[in-house]
């Protein structure tokens, strides 16, 4: 889940899974109206398997797609399983309908990657036939590299044995393509150092391949300030972002005459939105929001023994999250609940925890919101003050009286019908009622698995409404109420506003 670059540019997320292996990206529009596409692959380090995701772009003008080499829990290259080319060939699929979606062609898209990312840029820009190829300190003989220092890729791409054939087939990948002289009007720009270990191996007894490139440019920093490979591209990104730059505007450097600019701030994006929405990695109402049973909305638990439980139908795990940070995760069991821990006592005060449910392929369900308020300790029943007296009702956090959680409508959510349907769960309870203003509207049965649905049977007036849904025991205890408010909107008016929703951040 991604946030917003510094510069607010809205970062989308998807799976491409048309293809035999399902591709995660991340996508920024180009701002002011910007006609290119950088291409960003990702190096060993890079975090969540997404290259260069760090803020470096963010005054890019162009649209900007990341991949994430993430296949079955392994990185790849963007090139193979089992040297099975399958996967490369999800990879230029997504990449093609990106694309096509924005109505470019490969003279409009830079391809952009550091270590073994720069070697997926070379690769997929050589043969697919790229424009612009930015490769900062790239592996050249694969094969050899990944066995002998990344021994886990090699296994997953070249099989588990590692056969010499395969590493030999893989070393010969790039250096083929470059020596067969493939799309040599190409504008490639090259990136290594002295003080890269991996130079004199990966990189220098490959350089001759690439003499008859019409602008092959080859920048070699020879620094005291590199200490290593990791180092070479960070000493080396204010010319290269100059570099990209040009190339968006459609200069590569070099002598000649060229045009510049292309902007199109006022053209039709619905292309693109309607692929990022139709591959958007949230999927909502097509993957429900997991059921959180405990704790109970806008409870007190003592914050040292907050258990988070709940229900994730069709869900591999469930992710939680605070103010945008990742706190951790829990899988699911094949009963479909989950149960998640903290691991150390919460800070006092008000929670607003989110989670949400991801499924094998990497798709996401929609959000569920759970605040809570972390104590020292929760309030025990009051003493009666005379003999016989009956003791005051007393809220406490337990199975008898959990307040029930509310899925539909959302708190706050326009509703566009009049006919509001109200459903969730409501653990340990046999019954939920609701309220309007004081005034009981009625009640509705809790179902063996403690789901519940309910509808009005009238219409509910336009305008604003807050309705109390509570939960009643097998003693006939009524739990703290659950409020959601929520509007109902004037059906006919809105639905000549129809709002499309996409994207992957809180």
């Amino acid at each position: 889940m991604p946030p917003a670059p510094s510069n607010g540019r809205q970062l989308l997320t998807g799976i491409e899974a048309s293809g035999a292996f399902p591709v995660e990206y991340r996508f920024a529009h180009a701002q002011k109206g910007n006609r290119h596409l950088v291409v960003v692959f990702a190096n060993f380090s890079a975090p969540a398997d997404y290259g260069w995701s760090n803020g470096v772009f963010d005054k890019l003008r162009a649209n900007i797609l990341w991949i994430r080499d993430s296949f079955a829990g392994s990185q790849s290259y963007y090139l193979c399983r089992e040297m099975d080319f399958a996967l490369e060939q999800s990879v230029i699929g997504l990449i093609s309908k990106v694309m096509t979606a924005l109505g470019l062609t490969t003279d409009s898209v830079t391809l952009w990657g550091g270590s073994k990312g720069g070697s997926a840029a070379l690769y997929f820009g050589l043969k697919y036939g790229f424009r612009n190829i930015v490769a900062i300190a790239p592996q050249l003989a694969v094969g050899t590299y990944v066995k002998t220092v990344h021994p886990r890729v090699a296994r997953f791409m070249l099989g588990e044995a590692v056969p010499e054939e395969n590493v030999r087939i893989m070393d010969a990948l790039i250096p083929d393509l470059a020596r067969s002289g493939v799309h040599r009007s190409a504008n490639i720009y090259l990136v290594s150092s002295a003080q890269d270990d991996q130079y004199p191996v990966q990189v220098e007894p490959y350089l001759g391949l690439f003499q008859h490139y019409e602008n092959f440019n080859f920048v070699f920093s020879d620094s005291p300030h590199i200490a290593d490979h990791t180092q070479v591209a960070g000493r080396n990104v204010p010319l290269l972002m100059g570099i990209v730059n040009f190339l968006i505007d459609g200069i590569a450097p070099r002598l000649g005459f060229v045009r510049n600019g292309f902007e199109e701030p006022d053209r039709d994006r619905s292309a693109i939105d309607s692929y990022l929405s139709a591959t958007a990695t949230v999927r909502g109402a097509d993957f429900p929001a997991p059921v959180v049973t405990a704790p109970a909305p806008r409870s007190q638990v003592r914050r040292d023994a907050v258990r988070f439980t709940g229900r994730a139908a069709g869900a591999l795990r469930v992710i939680v999250w605070e103010h945008g940070k990742y706190l951790g995760q829990s899988d699911v069991g094949p009963d479909g609940t989950w149960s998640w821990e903290l691991g150390r006592a919460w800070s006092k005060g008000e929670h607003p925890v989110k989670i949400y449910a991801v499924d094998a392929v990497g798709y996401q369900s929609g959000r569920t919101e759970v605040r809570f308020t972390a104590v020292d300790s929760v309030p025990g029943p009051a003493t009666p003050t005379s003999p016989g007296a009956p003791a005051p009702m007393v809220s406490t956090v337990g199975p008898s009286a959990t307040a029930p959680v509310v899925l539909e409508p959302v708190a706050h959510e326009q509703v566009l019908d009049s006919h509001v349907v109200f459903s969730g769960s409501a653990a340990g309870a046999v019954q939920v009622g609701f309220r309007e203003n004081g005034m009981l509207l009625s009640g509705a049965p809790v179902a063996a698995n403690g789901g519940w649905t309910w509808e009005s049977g009238w219409p509910w007036s336009e305008g604003p409404h807050v309705v109390d849904v509570f939960a009643v025991d097998g003693a006939g205890t009524e739990s703290t109420v659950t409020r959601v408010p929520f509007t109902v909107m004037n059906v006919s008016a809105a639905a000549a506003s129809p709002v499309s929703y996409y994207g992957g951040s809180f």
